[in-house]
């Protein structure tokens, strides 16, 4: 099948031109972080009905936006589905993406974006009704397939159908409520997404106990935020506002705790915090205080993993391979130092 990678390659590389290199700059004089999220994923970035957005991934530009103007309600919060996502980075539309979004080296070199860190790792799965009755992906030959155009998944599809010898007929819709609804109505056998998508989906569904998740994982996705490649300043005060989130986990750092451990003993809390004569937002732009004030906003990594899509949430996702490194995961931070 033809992938949809070299249009969106090509949308972006004209829109490129539009964007200017000071981001910071903007962001400041506009008094507000422009963020680009998912049309609604429960978990990672689903407003409710009063317009207020919450998530794993809304609450990294809820840290973004503290760190930079103070104030984690400066936010607006642009609604994108797949296929547009690049185009309104590159173009200037929004000033990162935080969109449950796989990193992969054609989006990193093709598309004049740069990812800035993984704030969730995951890996493709699938869902079917339980009265399909297969038990395996191994059992899906002939299979319709529900997914959304513009992503990894459709590629991941073809790649492991292909490898299994087996046939498969795709139903891309753009809209990932379309997406779940096709599938809901029964337009097709299967729905495939990130896991945690799959998920996030299920909840959706009418009578979610009807559909199971098959035990499959059929790629690698490690999904995180991006911006645009032409503004090497901004790039770093996304990627370190990330690392900051997960190293506070590691240190012991919370949201309700920024005051009393300014007074920590510990240098790597200082250097963090910027305690004392520790200031590592200036080479910047930012205050010292630029990691303090995000983790106060929205607290560690660990309290936003628990809050939005841990065991205790509707989506009941274990830590799993999103566990700090010290805990058997893959989640560590450069040191600040």
């Amino acid at each position: 099948m033809k992938s949809t990678l070299l249009p969106i390659a090509a949308a972006v590389t004209l829109a490129a031109g539009a964007a200017g290199a000071a981001t910071l700059d903007d962001v400041k004089a506009n008094g507000q972080l422009k963020c680009g999220v998912s049309q609604g994923l429960p978990g990672f970035s689903t407003p409710d009905d009063n317009g207020n957005w919450t998530g794993l991934d809304v609450d990294y530009c809820k840290a973004l936006a503290a760190a930079v103007l103070g104030d984690a309600d400066a936010v607006e919060y642009v609604s994108l589905s797949a296929k547009d996502r690049f185009t309104a980075l590159s173009s200037g539309e929004i000033d990162v993406l935080s969109r449950n979004t796989t990193w992969t080296i054609t989006r990193d070199t093709d598309l004049g974006i740069s990812f800035t860190g993984v704030s969730y790792y995951d890996g493709q799965g699938m869902m079917v009704p339980r009265d399909l009755g297969v038990t395996s992906a191994l059992e899906l030959d002939g299979a319709t397939i529900c997914t959304n155009t513009g992503t990894t998944t459709e590629l991941n599809i073809t790649d492991y159908f292909k490898q299994h010898d087996m046939e498969f007929e795709l139903v891309a819709l753009e809209n990932s409520d379309e997406v779940v609804a096709a599938y809901g109505a029964g337009r097709c056998d299967v729905f495939t997404t990130d896991r945690s998508g799959v998920a996030a989906e299920r909840l959706k569904l009418a009578d979610s106990d009807a559909h199971m998740v098959l035990p499959e994982t059929i790629s690698k996705e490690p999904l995180g935020p991006s911006v645009r490649a032409d503004d090497e300043q901004w790039e770093k005060i996304s990627r370190w506002v990330l690392n900051a989130l997960v190293e506070a986990e590691e240190l012991g750092i919370t949201s309700e705790n920024t005051e009393e451990m300014m007074s920590s003993e510990n240098p790597s809390v200082q250097r963090l915090l910027g305690a004392g004569e520790n200031d590592y937002g200036s080479p910047m732009g930012l205050d010292a205080s630029w990691a303090k004030n995000a983790i106060e906003a929205v607290g560690n990594y660990g309290e936003i993993y628990e809050r939005n899509v841990g065991p205790d949430t509707p989506l009941g996702l274990d830590r799993g391979v999103n566990a700090l490194w010290t805990d058997g995961g893959l989640m560590y931070a450069p040191p600040i130092r």
